[in-house]
Order: structure tokens, then sequence, then C-alpha cells
């Protein structure tokens, strides 16, 4: 089976409506990430396949909750969510922060490849990049604990941003105990086809 229509098989079963140079887009990235991996070691999912499943679909399902214009991917690794999102959301902006060149090299070359317009990227440790602008949205899959996102990220969105976390499980004792300056908004559940395990997106917003 082509991983054409294993994706389109993966999306018919989401409410998502997207367009067929976006899905080739996907499709194209799932390319460039299996290839790279031989090389770069960017991730621990080598089957292309699997990658449409734990990346690819793994991102997209976030689109639907993202709200603004200005996101920033901290700790994206090899542009995951942000790469996919980015694919989906042309109208915004998107800014992929890592600290590990490898990982970068491969996110420019997908940029050059998809023909993205609305990527920057930025080789920093999350705690010490300082954004002339702040973002409407701080997102983050598979990076860090709730408490050391908001810990690193504090400074990064802007007065009416928020951060968007990627995570199994709900995170219950996390959120529990949730540093005073922050607020918990929702915890949306993700439904991930294919995908063994739980998902959900946790929003928080800073009030102080």
């Amino acid at each position: 089976m082509s991983l054409r229509t294993e994706l389109d098989a993966l999306l018919a079963q989401t409410d998502l409506n997207i367009e067929e140079k976006k899905v080739s887009q996907l499709i194209e990235l799932v390319e460039l990430l299996a290839k790279w991996n031989k090389a770069y070691n960017l991730t621990s999912v080598r089957d292309p396949s699997q990658m449409l499943v734990k990346h690819i679909m793994d991102s997209v399902v976030v689109s639907p909750y993202l709200s603004g214009q200005r996101f920033i991917d901290v700790g994206t690794g090899p542009g995951l969510p942000g790469l996919p999102l980015a694919i989906l959301n042309p109208d915004k902006q998107f800014v992929l922060l890592d600290s590990l060149g490898k990982r970068l090299r491969f996110i420019r070359q997908a940029i050059l490849s998809l023909g993205l317009k609305n990527v920057e990227i930025v080789q920093s440790r999350v705690e010490e990049y300082q954004p002339e602008d702040r973002f409407d949205c701080v997102l983050s899959r598979a990076f860090a604990s709730l408490e050391d996102m908001l810990s690193w990220c504090h400074h990064l969105p802007n007065e009416n941003g928020h951060f968007l976390a990627l995570k199994g499980q709900y995170p219950e004792s996390e959120i529990t105990n949730l540093d005073s300056k922050f607020e918990f908004i929702e915890s949306v559940t993700l439904d991930v086809p294919e995908l063994d395990g739980e998902r959900c997106l946790v929003k928080v917003k800073r009030i102080l």
C-alpha cells in the first residue's frame, strides 16, 4: 500500500479536511524524514508507515485547536508538530526551536523542499531565547513535564498568549501542582487513528 493511500485512510478517520497539495506535502515530509533518519538518527521511528501515525497524524490533529497567528514549537526535534501544522496552516507563522544542529539542518532542508514560507528556525536553548515579538501560542510535544515547560517558556507568550502541551495520558498530578502564576484552561482528548496509547492537549495560560 502506498503512503498516500495509507494517509488518506488515516485522515478519513478524522474530521480533518485537507486539500490535495497539503496531503502531498505531508507525504513528502515523511519521505524526507525517513531518508535523513538513516544518516542522522532524528527519530526512533524507522518505518514510514509508522511515521504517518506517530508523527504526522499525532501532529495534525492539533490543528483545529490553534488560535492566533504566531506560534513557537519548543524542542521541535525533527520539526514536530511544527512542520505538519505549518503545512496545514500557511496563513500562520511558526518558529521551530531546538538546540541540536542536526535536527535544524533537516528542518531547513524540509522547508526548502516543501516550499514553506511561514517557518523560521532558531537554534537555542529555550530559556535563553529572547524573541522580539512574543507568541500567541507556545507548543510542545514530548518536550518536558508541564512544570518544566512553563518554567523554561514563561517568557514566550504575549499578554493574551497561552501554552498547548501535547501529552499522553491526562497529566493530573502535573495540573494539580501548577505554579500559581499559571491557570489550567482545559484538556482536550485527541483521537489519533491507529495510535496505541492516549493523547491529550493541555491548555494553560499565564496569569501573573
